[in-house]
Formats: structure tokens, C-alpha cells, sequence
């Protein structure tokens, strides 16, 4: 007896090997009696969805199967409109931190997690608005990571940072990364960032490249407002150029006194696992340690 039974799919774009991966998925899942519906964006491209409808909505699936890597599951969850759906990620990417199964492991452990022998873990993420004179110039949401830093020309930028309403200071930096647990083993950790459990209610600023040394990363309370004001002012030598980057898939340009603002806005992604935590293993596999 299944648990999922509605099971939605949506497949990396050009993933290599993609129809194969694909494929053997769908053998799986129609031997296991579930009914199959595939994301109408991508629908188009794949022969082997021809067969089966498109979700038209979220309410539509029980679960939504994701076939790719990591980049693929933040495309997912920024196309996302309920949150109650539980994502199952099958590898295909490269270093797959989110993902819960490989593909040669996926005849095993789809119909264990299908048929309800799964837990869900539950990932926070950060609500993230741009505003340039008052009107929004964009909203959405991140579950790595908003990054402000600087665009094409190699020049250090000022951001101004506010908490709660406080001033904490200026960031004179390449850029800044406000990241979430579970982006702190991206960018973040890239940048010298800590490496937060994804259970903890947190949110990590970390200074890309900061021109002084006493400005380290911080990590603060997910429900506390950030603020971030582009201070740095065009002049005849120097025109502003800032990029916010959403979950490395978004870009907005922004200009001097835009402001963006970040929040744990309290909502959570939910990832169908085979067991409570998973966090440490992976660590140890995804980077290597003890090897």
C-alpha cells in the first residue's frame, strides 16, 4: 500500500543520460501502482512523459520526485507554491547535498520511502524582498542563500546592516551571503562560513573577501529582520554595479539605496528521508572527511 500515490516528477534540465534516468524512475513507480503526473514546464522535452498528464497544480501530487542535483531541488522549491509537499530527490547532479538516494539505489529505496518507511525532515528557508524607492522590485524565497555583492567590475561595495531595527555595521566587502543551515554548506562554507545543522532556527551572515579583519561571519536568530542597504553611491569614475543572487539561479540588479530585506519568514521545505538524520554522514561523504 503506497502512501504516495500521486506522485509528481520534474527532471534537471540537461541532465546527460536523461532519458535513460528517466525511464527507469517511471518503470519503477509504474510497477509500484502509483499514478504518474510530470512538471508542465519540462513535460515538453521529455518523450518518455508523453504517456502521462502534467500537474496542473501542486494539490494534483502527494509528492513531488525530483530527478537531478542540488541546483535542480532550489529550482524546484523557487517553483514551489504549497510547501506541504514533500520533495524526494534522486541524484543526478554532482556533489547532491539535498538529495536523498542515488539512481542505482532508487529500485531499493523508492518503494520503502513510498510506501510510507520514510521520515520527513523539515528545512527552513528565508523570505527575501528587494525595494528601490519604496516599490518591491522583487520577493520570493531562498533555500541556500541571498548573496548582494558586487557585478561585473572588480571593486569592493559598502551594504549597510540593520537587525531587528539596529544598525550592526557596513560590510565594505566583495559582497555579503545571508544564508540559511542548509545553505551553509554552499557559498557560505565556501566563503569561511560556519557549518550550521539544518534543525537549527538560525541565519548566517558571512562577508565575502571583507576588507577588514574583524568582520566575521554571524550567526543570529532565523526569526530576526535583516536589512541590507546598498550604500555605495555611482560617481563619475564609478558606476554602482550590485547583483542580488537568489539561490545562484535568480539575479536582480540593484542600485545605490536599494534595500533588501530577509526573515525566516517560519515556513519549511519538506524532504522525504529513510531515516531522522542524515546530516553528519553526509558531511562525512559529500566532503570527504577521513578519506
Amino acid at each position: 500500500m503506497l502512501t504516495y500515490k500521486r506522485i509528481g516528477v520534474t527532471v534537471k534540465s540537461g541532465l546527460e543520460d536523461k532519458s535513460q534516468a528517466v525511464a527507469d524512475i517511471l518503470s519503477i513507480l509504474q510497477e509500484l501502482g502509483a499514478q504518474i503526473f510530470f512538471d508542465p514546464e519540462r513535460k515538453a522535452d521529455m518523450p518518455e512523459a508523453a504517456p502521462f498528464p502534467a500537474y496542473t497544480t501542486h494539490g494534483d501530487i502527494d509528492l513531488l520526485l525530483v530527478i537531478g542535483g542540488d541546483g535542480t531541488i532550489l529550482r524546484t522549491v523557487r517553483e514551489l507554491k504549497d510547501f506541504s509537499i514533500p520533495i524526494l530527490s534522486v541524484n543526478r547532479g554532482t556533489v547532491g547535498f539535498l538529495a536523498e538516494t542515488e539512481l542505482h539505489e532508487a529500485t531499493t529505496i523508492l518503494p520503502q520511502l513510498l510506501s510510507g518507511k520514510g521520515v520527513i525532515e523539515e528545512r527552513s528557508i528565508l523570505s527575501v524582498k528587494a525595494e528601490r524607492d519604496g516599490k518591491t522590485i522583487f520577493e520570493g524565497y531562498a533555500l541556500n542563500e541571498a548573496v548582494i555583492a558586487q557585478g561585473t567590475i572588480a571593486r569592493l561595495v559598502d551594504l549597510q546592516a540593520r537587525i531587528k531595527g539596529e544598525d550592526l555595521t557596513v560590510f565594505h566587502a566583495d559582497g555579503l551571503i545571508i544564508s540559511t543551515p542548509t545553505g551553509s554548506t554552499a557559498y557560505s562554507l565556501a566563503a569561511g562560513g560556519p557549518i550550521v545543522h539544518p534543525s537549527l532556527a538560525a541565519t548566517i551572515l558571512t562577508p565575502i573577501n571583507p576588507h577588514s579583519f574583524s568582520q566575521k561571519p554571524v550567526v543570529i536568530p532565523s526569526a530576526f529582520e535583516i536589512e541590507i542597504t546598498v550604500a555605495t553611491k555611482a560617481n563619475k569614475f564609478q558606476a554602482v554595479n550590485v547583483i542580488l543572487t537568489v539561490d545562484g539561479q535568480v539575479y536582480i540588479p540593484l542600485q545605490g539605496g536599494d534595500i533588501v530585506t530577509t526573515c525566516g519568514c517560519g515556513k519549511t521545505v519538506r524532504f522525504l528521508r529513510r531515516k531522522q538524520d542524515t546530516f553528519f554522514g553526509t558531511l562525512r561523504e559529500k566532503l570527504k572527511w577521513g578519506e
